[in-house]
C-alpha cells in the first residue's frame, strides 16, 4: 500500500516547481514542499522511530520542520526547508527503510495498525494536494488510471426521497472494519426517529435555482454566522461559479472553466451554504446518525422495520459488490481516476439497501452534526488527529468524494471541517422536515 500511496503523492506534486512549491500563504492550504516532507516524516515518526525503535529521524531536524502538532501553520512558509530533490530523497530513504524492516513473519495487529495509519494519512494528504491545486487554480494533476474503469452507468438527475423507519442504530465502527480511526469508536446505540432522505445529493441545477432566486441576497435564509461569512467573502454564488458570455453558468475545475453540468452534485459549498439552501427549499441536513442509517441499514421484506446489523458499504460488506477485488471495480466514484464528479444518477449498483445512491464517493456530504467524541472515546497513537478538534464548531461530513482513496472510506468514516470551508470537495443531500 505504501508504494501506491507514494505514487499518488508524486503524481499530485510532479509538476510543482519554483514558486508553486511554496505558493501563497493561505489558512486553508500548506506549502506543498512542506507537505511532501510532512508525509515522509509521518512514516518516519510512527513506523521507524516509534514502531521499529530507530533513534532520531532520517533527515536532520525533521521533527522541527515537519511535526504538524508543533510547527505553527503560518510559519511553514519561512522554514529552512530542504530542496525538492532532498525532500524526495528523504521520502525514498524512509520508504526503503520501512520495507527493509518488514518482518518475514505475518505482521501482528499492532504492526498492521501503524502501517495502515501511516498509509491512510498519506492518502488524506493526497486529497489535500488535490484541494490545494483547485484552490490555487493549478492544472489538473496527471494521475495514472487503470486501463479499464468500471462503467459508471446512469446519467441525469435522481429525484425523490426514500422513507427510513425508526430504529435503534449502533453508531460507529466495530472491529469488523479493518482499520478504525479513534473518532469512530466506540460503537454505541442511538435512537433514530423515522425520516425521509433524498436519494441523491443536491445537484448543480437545483442549487442554481436557489442562487437565481436570490438565495445569496436574503439574510433570512442564513444563520447570523453564515450571513456574516457570506458578506465577508462577498459571495453571490458558489466560489468557483461564474456567468459565461451567454449568461449561463460556468464552473472552474482546477485551471479550466467549463459549462456547469446540471446533474452533477453541487461541489465546493460550505456548511453555511448548505444550511441556507435547506431553509430556502424547506428541507434540512441529515444528522450523521441518519446519514449512517440510510447508508448502512437493510429493511425487512415489507419495509416497515430495519433488520439488525449494518453494512460496511452501502451495497454490502465487500468493497467490490461482486465485480472484482480492485478499487476500480467499486460501484462508486472514488480514487481520483475520473478527476471530477459524475451525474448523481450514476453508479446504480452502489445503491444502499434503502435506495440511496452515491452515499460513498463523488462529493463529501455535510451533516447537521457537530464533531465530537463518541461515548467511550480514547485518543489513540495519533493523538492530534481527533481530540483537539472536538467541540470546536466543526461539522461532520460523510461518504468521501471523487478524490478520496477507496481504501480509506466506508460507511462509518467521519470527516470534519469548520462550517466555512468551501475549498473541499463537499456537497450535501437533504431530508424532509
Amino acid at each position: 500500500m505504501i508504494d501506491d500511496a507514494r505514487r499518488r503523492t508524486l503524481e499530485l506534486t510532479a509538476d510543482l516547481r519554483d514558486e508553486r512549491l511554496l505558493g501563497p500563504m493561505l489558512d486553508i492550504v500548506n506549502p506543498p514542499l512542506w507537505e511532501i516532507g510532512h508525509v515522509g516524516f509521518f512514516h518516519d515518526h510512527f513506523v521507524l522511530h516509534g514502531l521499529r525503535g530507530l533513534p532520531g529521524y532520517r533527515w536532520p531536524n525533521a521533527q522541527a520542520l515537519y511535526d504538524s502538532a508543533a510547527v505553527p501553520h503560518d510559519t511553514r512558509w519561512a522554514l529552512p526547508l530542504p530542496t525538492l530533490e532532498e525532500t524526495l530523497a528523504y521520502l525514498a530513504t524512509v520508504r526503503d527503510e520501512i520495507v527493509r524492516r518488514l518482518p518475514e513473519r505475518a505482521p501482528n495487529n499492532a504492526e498492521c495498525y501503524v502501517h495502515r495509519l501511516t498509509v491512510l494519512h498519506e492518502d488524506m494528504h493526497g486529497e489535500a494536494f488535490a484541494y490545494t491545486r483547485q484552490t490555487l487554480g493549478y492544472p489538473a494533476p496527471a494521475l495514472s488510471a487503470p486501463a479499464a474503469l468500471r462503467e459508471a452507468g446512469g446519467f441525469g438527475a435522481l429525484a425523490g426521497d426514500t422513507h427510513v423507519p425508526a430504529c435503534e442504530h449502533l453508531l460507529g465502527s466495530d472491529d469488523s472494519v479493518p482499520f478504525r480511526f479513534d473518532n469512530e469508536k466506540a460503537p454505541h446505540p442511538v435512537q433514530v426517529a423515522a425520516f425521509s432522505i433524498a436519494r441523491a445529493p443536491v445537484t448543480n441545477a437545483e442549487f442554481a435555482a436557489f442562487v437565481e432566486d436570490g438565495g445569496y441576497e436574503r439574510p433570512a435564509l442564513w444563520s447570523a454566522e453564515g450571513w456574516a461569512w457570506r458578506c465577508a467573502r462577498a459571495l453571490e454564488e458558489p466560489i468557483y461559479w461564474r456567468r459565461g458570455p451567454a449568461g449561463s453558468w460556468e464552473v472552474r475545475a482546477f485551471d479550466r472553466w467549463a459549462p456547469l453540468a446540471p446533474h452533477q452534485p453541487v461541489c465546493h459549498v460550505s456548511w453555511h451554504e448548505a444550511e441556507a439552501y435547506c431553509r430556502w427549499a424547506g428541507r434540512r441536513l441529515p444528522s450523521e446518525a441518519e446519514w449512517e442509517v440510510a447508508a448502512s441499514r437493510v429493511p425487512d421484506a415489507d419495509g416497515r422495520r430495519l433488520l439488525p446489523g449494518k453494512r460496511r458499504y452501502p451495497w454490502g460488506d465487500e468493497p467490490d459488490a461482486g465485480a472484482g477485488t480492485r478499487p476500480t471495480s467499486w460501484p462508486a466514484n472514488l480514487d481520483g481516476h475520473r478527476l471530477g464528479c459524475v451525474d448523481v444518477a450514476a453508479f446504480p449498483a452502489g445503491d444502499s439497501a434503502l435506495d440511496c445512491r452515491q452515499m460513498l464517493g463523488n462529493v463529501w456530504e455535510w451533516t447537521s452534526s457537530t464533531f465530537g467524541p463518541y461515548p467511550g472515546f480514547r485518543a489513540e497513537l495519533y493523538q492530534e488527529y481527533s481530540e483537539p478538534w472536538f467541540h470546536e464548531g466543526r461539522r461532520v461530513l460523510r461518504g468521501g468524494a471523487w478524490s478520496t482513496r477507496a481504501r480509506l472510506i466506508h460507511n462509518g468514516y467521519r470527516n470534519f471541517f469548520t462550517p466555512d470551508r468551501n475549498d473541499i470537495f463537499s456537497g450535501f443531500r437533504t431530508c424532509a422536515l
